[in-house]
């Protein structure tokens, strides 16, 4: 039995939510909060194994409920949002707080028609990952820091000043590891980053995120074009689309609406294949947190084509699955968090070679 705590203060919604959940022996709400205190309360007395939490609450909000919970009671969350671009900025805060996964509400359209099986799904999903009491807690002394891990050797690059893209896949707790590596890396580093995200698919959740990371990070983000020449993308992040692939070829940026890849599009291992044959050893692959294998064969090739490459470590993971993955057959070079990760990336010469 997965127990479930709803956190929702729409009575319509909690309906909509309690009926896709009966239709499903297994998933059993447990208790239902209209209020980020109740939240909060109701997470300590009855230890759900899984919370849907709304964003706008009465009281506290939903982001700063998410907070509470994963520095008091971690416990895996589900953000059930609306497409309001307010509540959206709040979603990917509380994803970067430790809340695992995000799903729009029903819209009242044709969508909505496989909305309850993808809602029981996802809790399930979501139900199966182990969390920990987020770093952000830590901040203000509610848990104790970690041990700093032994620090690696120096990176070395192959072809010093050469590095011409660097490439990122994420999932499952991407938007976190994201926002932390492109936050660490210097001012005045200007090789392209090329990013696959696993996220929700509809435009004003794909349209937020790239807005939201560029606040978080102070960079420049957008969305991939199809037809755009790498050697004119100096300082830029792009992202690949929602439901597309992105990848190079003839050092030029080519989208896709191709066949999955572990029923994933956009794929890791599609961007990461194409880096491999583009550029070789002046490229560096990045595999971060993400449940499945997404990225671990792309990344093998990226490093036997001579790339640098490196993987989430598994304490700093919200999902150690992908870079598990990557780390198993030998990927990754490098297994370090992602604001180390930043470090020996700004000691790989970041200024990108015009091709």
């Amino acid at each position: 039995m997965i127990r479930v705590l709803v956190v929702e203060d729409s009575a319509t919604m909690r309906y909509h939510l309690r009926e896709a959940l009966t239709e499903d022996p297994e998933l059993q709400v447990v208790g239902e909060a209209v209020t980020g205190e109740q939240a909060v309360e109701m997470t300590g007395r009855l230890r759900p194994d899984v919370i849907t939490m709304d964003m706008m609450l009465p009281g506290i909000s939903g982001l700063q409920a998410t907070e509470h919970i994963m520095a008091e009671h971690p416990t895996p969350i589900l953000v059930v949002s609306s497409a309001d671009r307010q509540e959206l900025f709040s979603t990917y805060n509380a994803l970067a707080a430790g809340a695992v996964d995000v799903m729009e509400k029903p819209r009242g359209d044709e969508s909505d028609a496989d909305w309850s099986p993808r809602l029981r799904r996802t809790l399930r999903m979501v139900s199966r990952i182990r969390v920990i009491t987020h770093p952000r807690a830590r901040l203000d002394g509610r848990a104790k820091p970690a041990p700093a891990p032994t620090p690696p050797a120096p990176v070395t690059p192959p072809h010093p000043s050469a590095m011409a893209v660097v490439a990122i896949g994420s999932s499952t707790g991407g938007p976190a590891a994201l926002t932390e590596l492109l936050r660490e890396l210097p001012a005045n580093f200007r090789t392209p980053v090329l990013c696959v995200q696993h996220i929700a698919a509809s435009e004003q959740f794909a349209v937020a995120f790239s807005d939201w990371l560029a606040g978080q990070t102070g960079r420049n983000v957008r969305y991939a074009q199809d037809g755009v020449p790498v050697r004119s993308l100096a300082g830029q992040v792009l992202l690949a689309p929602p439901d597309r692939h992105v990848y190079l070829r003839d050092h030029v940026i080519r989208l896709s609406d191709g066949p999955p890849r572990h029923s994933c599009r956009p794929s890791v291992d599609v961007l990461f294949e194409s880096v491999a044959a583009e550029y070789g050893a002046m490229a560096a692959g990045c595999l971060l947190t993400g449940m499945g294998r997404d990225g671990a064969l792309g990344l093998l090739q990226m490093r036997k084509r001579g790339a640098i490459t490196f993987a989430q470590d598994e304490h700093s993971c919200t999902v150690y699955g992908m870079p598990r993955e990557a780390a198993l057959i030998g990927a990754a070079m490098h297994i370090l968090p992602p604001a180390r990760i930043s470090a020996r990336l700004a000691e790989l010469h970041p200024a990108a070679v015009r091709r």
